[in-house]
């Protein structure tokens, strides 16, 4: 039917719980919370695609059950063009004005806020704790050692 094994449903099962329980547990999830919930699933959609798969911009237009949610995530876990590693160092090369591995922390926060999809500063904010970067004592990071942790998703944090 979906096309997952039983472990993946679990999992999106223990998910769906989780966001259900803080709704309320009146056994749905509302469609503004797509996205959070589809990354909380291990996925790492845009928020395009979010919005061809269910998601909605505004709290209360729609509710998903979790049998009505299972396609939609179904069809996001088939979606695997996120880039590639070599894609993204390619990209973070061009901001690498000594070739030697470095962006400065300041230009990677306005690259990743400004370039392809818009995020908030929380977002970024965010991004920047769960990944664990770490400024050296110039102000630059790593870029190699972030898209690692961005590409290995949530799953590398359990």
């Amino acid at each position: 039917m979906s096309g997952l094994d039983e472990s993946e449903v679990e999992d999106v099962k223990e998910v769906f719980e989780l966001f259900d329980f803080w709704d309320g547990r009146d056994g749905l999830v509302d469609a503004v919370k797509m996205g959070d919930f589809l990354r909380c699933c291990g996925l790492n959609p845009t928020n395009g695609k979010v919005g061809l798969n269910g998601g909605t911009d505004k709290e209360g237009d729609k509710q998903y059950t979790f049998d009505q949610i299972i396609p939609l995530y179904a069809t996001c876990a088939k979606d695997h063009d996120t880039g590639t590693f070599a894609d993204f160092m390619e990209a973070f090369k061009t901001f690498d004005r000594e070739g030697q591995g470095f962006i400065s922390s300041l230009e990677l926060k306005h690259v990743i806020t400004n370039l392809g999809e818009k995020l908030t500063e929380e977002e970024v904010a965010n991004i920047i704790k769960w990944t664990g970067l770490v400024e050296d004592l110039d102000g630059n990071v790593k870029y190699e050692d972030f898209i690692n942790k961005v590409l290995a998703g949530p799953a590398a944090k359990k």
